[in-house]
């Protein structure tokens, strides 16, 4: 037993050392990355998808709002750190016309994501979108968050986890 002690004992001392030896490289982020705009603003693709609750989201529509726009998937960790934010967004500028889109990328659909939204009670409207949709607008990894101005185009596209106080910085921005 005190062997078996002993070995495990120099085993995980070997292993902490090599873990010091071998940090995290610097490319590993830890941080929200600060928020760029697009300098030449091009017009967003339109979509038209039922949201959870059956009622049909056109995105230009929504010309003359600021429309945020998530994609996000119920697996991942990045998106459900936002979705607090995004409910927060909604609630304190919807008024000042601000409408804030969930676009779940699930590949389950709304029998995955009506459970999710339930749960943790959020009220924006969510659709579900697919890899057609993701290509249109430039998916790459999620959670992917754009920021599209009243004339219907894109300011801000985002990918990974957005600054909050940076994001809400740019969304009073756009709604002046």
């Amino acid at each position: 037993m005190k062997r078996g002690l002993s070995v495990g004992a120099v085993f995980l001392l070997a292993v902490m050392s090599l873990a010091q030896d071998h940090p995290a490289p610097a490319d590993v982020k830890t941080t929200p990355d600060r928020i760029t705009p697009i300098p030449e603003r091009k017009p967003a693709a339109d979509f038209s998808l039922p949201d959870a609750q059956g009622n049909t989201i056109t995105l230009s529509g929504l010309k003359g709002k600021v429309v945020l726009l998530d994609f996000w998937a119920t697996w991942c960790g990045g998106c459900k750190l936002e979705i607090p934010w995004y409910m927060e967004f909604d609630k304190k500028y919807r008024d000042m016309g601000l409408s804030v889109i969930g676009v779940s990328m699930d590949d389950e659909g709304m029998k995955v994501v009506k459970p999710f939204l339930a749960q943790r009670h959020i009220d924006y409207p969510v659709v579900i979108g697919d890899e057609a949709m993701g290509k249109r607008f430039g998916l790459g990894q999620m959670p992917l968050t754009l920021l599209i101005d009243k004339q219907g185009r894109v300011a801000i596209a985002h990918s990974g986890v957005v600054d909050k106080d940076d994001f809400e910085s740019h969304i009073r921005e756009l709604l002046q």
